[in-house]
């Protein structure tokens, strides 16, 4: 079985905004995030991220920026001892017919192509929306619905849920998922 969780960022690992986060300083962790990824890590899972970033295909921010908030999110988790096999995101609108913008699963496939990974059997996509679960369900992921960022919403169309692990975030879905093993 392979120990992979693949996350959403925005909703998951940091708070969300309808008008875009724009920012490193917009980039605000939701702080039981950052230990909870480190604790994956210690425990023997890679963790990746799978992210639509449409802002940047908007304009809303440039890559540099994005960069910032990536490079921002990774020396958090560092500092508590963890790390990302890798962050792959969709810098596409929802009109351009990418492959990549989740529900489709290209960044799914693109994770596990750069981790040599050949089966997604037990592994998690962790999200706050219905998009992140159908991308991370189409390749064989568990779904995992968190409640913070879009979660409560999601969660109140109780569309597409049948198949979902259910958390108020991330540290919970951690919590039980570490107690499955032991």
């Amino acid at each position: 079985m392979t120990k992979l969780v693949i996350l959403d960022r925005d909703g998951v690992i940091n708070l969300d905004s309808d008008a875009f986060v724009k920012s490193a300083d917009e980039w605000i962790p939701i702080e039981p995030s950052i230990k909870a990824i480190a604790r994956l890590n210690k425990a023997g899972y890679q963790v990746a991220v799978a992210t639509n970033q449409s802002g940047l295909g908007r304009g809303h921010f440039s890559q540099a920026d994005l960069d910032a908030m990536h490079d921002k999110m990774t020396a958090l988790v560092e500092a508590e001892g963890g790390h990302f096999a890798t962050i792959k995101y969709c810098p596409h609108k929802p009109d351009e017919g990418c492959e990549c913008r989740k529900p489709l699963s290209g960044l799914i496939d693109q994770i596990t192509e750069e981790l040599s990974i050949h089966s997604l059997d037990g592994c998690y996509m962790v999200g706050d929306s219905l998009r992140d679960l159908q991308a991370g369900e189409a390749r064989g992921c568990k779904a995992v619905l968190v409640k913070t960022g879009k979660g409560e919403k999601t969660l109140a169309t109780n569309e597409g849920l049948e198949n979902a692990l259910i958390f108020d975030q991330l540290a919970d879905f951690v919590e039980w998922v570490l107690s499955q093993e032991s």
